[in-house]
């Protein structure tokens, strides 16, 4: 299939979506003590306000869950964490076992960070500027549009200009280079991915987020 290369600006709209902080239905029901399940059934009858993105993600906002919380469940309301103070990282990778990966590590690791993940790059493309999260780890060499591409377009948007960008890729430097490169402030690493070192920069960057929030 032939994309327009006007497609690639168009997929990440400039305006804003909301002025509220928000979430997806996993963390919300996090929030809520409840399940996923619950809490798509009280989207679904209108007791918590939502919305999707582009790409079909439900978006929860953050003063909604706590207007809930006030009315039926008071004192986990004054309990409940800012998610300002979480990292919110977004993972875009082909590869199913390779994001159940990072998911088990992830949990494992129990930092305050929320992650969405993504199989392919369009869909992130739709998607990003809404969520703009703190993290982006990306791979390159997806179907469709790849990596590369991607952060082309990104790099565009100037409401994703703090974001950090991760790449962890199979792919030479030398490959990297012939389709054009990476951007200047785009961290590389090869894979197989290196877990312990990941750990380390995320931890880092989620200590950088609680300081400067």
């Amino acid at each position: 299939m032939t994309l327009d290369p006007s497609s690639l600006e168009n997929a990440i709209p400039a305006k804003e979506f909301s002025g509220d902080d928000y979430c997806g239905t996993t963390y919300a029901a996090k929030l809520l003590g409840l399940s996923v399940a619950t809490v798509q059934s009280l989207v679904e009858r209108g007791e918590i306000p939502a919305w999707k993105t582009l790409g079909g993600h439900r978006r929860l906002s953050l003063r909604a869950l706590d207007n809930y919380l006030k009315r039926h469940n008071p004192q986990l309301a004054r309990a409940a964490p800012d998610t300002r103070h979480r990292l919110s990282v977004l993972v875009v990778e082909d590869e199913e076992l390779t994001r159940e990966l990072y998911l088990a590590h992830f949990d494992e690791w129990d930092l305050a960070m929320d992650c969405t993940f993504m199989p392919s790059a369009m869909e992130a493309l739709m998607d990003i500027a809404s969520m703009r999260p703190d993290l982006l780890i990306t791979d390159l060499n997806m179907p469709g549009i790849d990596g590369i591409e991607m952060l082309r377009s990104i790099k565009r948007n100037q409401q994703l200009a703090a974001m950090q960008i991760l790449v962890i890729s199979g792919l030479s430097q030398e490959a990297i280079k012939a389709r054009g490169g990476l951007p200047l402030d785009a961290h590389f690493h090869g894979k197989p991915i290196n877990f312990d070192w990941l750990q380390g920069y995320v931890t880092a960057l989620v200590g950088a987020n609680s300081k400067w929030r």
